[in-house]
């Protein structure tokens, strides 16, 4: 019999049906969780530098108002669709409650391919979307704040936080309309690499957990562990960078060219250079070449991080894979099915609504960041220096031990706006995870840690329309 197509959306609501079983909420609550709130297709000209009028496909999608602004990634790419945005955004909601970030979610698209169009058409294009999104009430500092997403950055976002503001001047808060915006417009130091530094906190931390890594046949830490990432956009590049960092061997790398892989390990700094120079990650000295990047998946290692695009593993590869650990750095990387089976086998599945949080983290701070208008770090690293050095010279005086400048100047060092970032995030993320296994330990290890994921989600948002006397 034909493998009957499951949409994306449908693929979230599986996952949060098999959660829902687990939990005690009505039906008509869980319904209202799982429901799309708003969906906004529109159209719009626009006319390319030749002259050439197209016409423009595009989305932006609501899932959950239970906490307000919504928040969200825009993406630019060929295969966006209504389903997909509405997916993308549910996948948000859960991911906003699991990381306890007080968000809605939400998620928007253009139906283009960013690589076939010049920097003006794109600029004329983000600006349009979002005259077309202030007309419709869909963004705003409290209403619903994109961010990048594929084939988006931190140029595209400032062209959107300018068109928001040259629309609504007398909004103070308007430069948090959007967040992932350059540092001059409002943007937070961390924010580019966050997803990925996320990533790497949440791989070592769950390698640093004795009981599971002693079930999948590994030792704990992150050194020497062999890891294939595919994709080296902004999310798989920091993810491989921290990853190697941390002492783990990065034995494959996949891209839409294909896949390369060295058992003995690729230096990602050389391989970059290599990819910048010949436009193709294929013909790296001393790795071999597969031609077919979804071999890339099949590679044997320990780690497998898949940080491009949603069903990249599904129940036709699911037996070919050998990872011991899947740590989803894009949102749907491994079908519903796919994560079913793969979990019968015993490997360990991080789930996407967890652990590519660290951008929405990040998000938040640089939100908060805008609206309350002070670095972080502006007001208290002074005193905070001040104060270290008061503690050192009474440790002076009373041990008669003496400090260099250079002693002294490390040990007061107060955090900065990029350390506070790190440390929010690095919290942030260890915190949930010890939550999810516990979650996971409540229900007799019976569940997944995706599965455990949605039970934390489904919990803190029925809670918030419970304590609106919505639910009983």
């Amino acid at each position: 019999m034909a493998n009957q197509h499951v949409s994306f959306f449908e693929q979230v609501n599986r996952n949060f049906d098999r959660a829902a079983a687990f939990t005690q909420h009505a039906p008509g609550l869980l319904s209202i969780i799982k429901a799309c709130n708003s969906v906004y297709h529109f159209t719009f000209p626009l006319e390319k530098d030749d002259g050439q009028i197209e016409v423009i496909h595009a989305w932006r999608a609501e899932h959950s108002h239970h906490k307000l602004p919504t928040k969200g990634g825009i993406r630019y790419s060929l295969g966006v669709n209504e389903d997909e945005v509405m997916a993308l955004a549910a996948l948000m909601t859960y991911k906003c409650a699991v990381v306890d970030v007080p968000f809605g979610g939400a998620k928007g698209g253009i139906k283009i391919d960013g690589r076939k169009y010049s920097k003006d058409e794109l600029e004329r294009i983000t600006r349009r979307y979002t005259f077309e999104l202030v007309k419709k009430n869909f963004i705003g500092p409290g209403i619903d704040v994109p961010a990048p997403d594929f084939g988006t950055g931190a140029r595209e976002m400032a062209w959107i936080v300018d068109t928001y503001t040259a629309l609504a001047p007398d909004k103070l808060e308007g430069a948090a309309c959007v967040t992932g915006k350059p540092l001059a417009q409002g943007g937070i130091r961390g924010r580019a690499e966050a997803t990925g530094q996320g990533l790497a906190f949440v791989t070592r931390e769950v390698c640093g957990v004795l009981e599971d890594m002693k079930a999948l046949g590994l030792s704990t830490g992150l050194a020497g562990k062999r890891v294939v990432v595919q994709g080296l956009g902004n999310v798989g590049h920091n993810t491989a960078k921290f990853l190697e960092e941390e002492g783990a061997i990065l034995v494959g790398l996949v891209e839409y060219e294909g896949a390369i892989h060295n058992p003995a390990g690729l230096d990602l700094a050389k391989v970059l250079v290599h990819r910048e120079e010949t436009k193709s990650l294929l013909n790296f000295p001393g790795a071999t070449n597969l031609p077919n990047r979804m071999d890339g998946l099949e590679l044997e290692c320990d780690i497998l991080v898949p940080a491009a695009l949603e069903s990249q593993i599904t129940i036709e590869n699911a037996g070919r894979i050998q990872a011991k650990i899947i740590v989803e750095g894009a949102n749907g990387p491994v079908t519903s099915d796919a994560s079913e089976a793969l979990d019968e086998r015993g490997v360990l599945i991080i789930p996407d609504h967890y652990a590519n949080a660290g951008g929405v983290v990040v998000s938040y701070f640089e939100w908060l960041k805008n609206l309350s208008h002070v670095r972080l770090g502006r007001m208290e690293k002074r005193h905070e220096e001040q104060a270290f050095r008061r503690v050192l010279k009474t440790v002076e005086r009373k041990t008669g031990t003496t400090f260099s400048e250079e002693e002294l100047s490390l040990a007061s060092h107060g955090a900065d706006e990029a350390e506070l970032v790190k440390s929010g995030l690095e919290d942030t993320m260890v915190t949930a995870f010890h939550q999810l296994r516990q979650i996971r330990a409540r229900h007799g290890n019976k569940i997944d840690l995706r599965t455990a994921a949605f039970v934390d989600a489904i919990d803190k948002i029925a809670t918030c329309y419970e304590n609106l006397g919505i639910f009983p």
